[in-house]
């Protein structure tokens, strides 16, 4: 997916450069390029997600 930004009538390349990085933060690219980065087992993928189910669930019990 490709991230495009165009740039406006009497924007500065400054401008445009700041508006480029918030775009590659809203759309979570950086994160998603550190988790392709290196090949994780299906199985360690399975064990991350119920490890933060379960850290989710120890948040919501402690809540007032």
């Amino acid at each position: 997916m490709a991230t495009v930004v165009r740039k406006k009538p009497g924007q500065s390349d400054d401008k445009l450069i700041a508006d480029f990085r918030k775009k590659v933060i809203s759309d979570e690219i950086l994160i998603e390029l550190k988790q392709r980065e290196f090949y994780r087992k299906p199985s360690v993928i399975k064990q991350e997600k119920i490890k933060e189910r379960r850290k989710g669930k120890r948040r919501v019990g402690y809540s007032r």
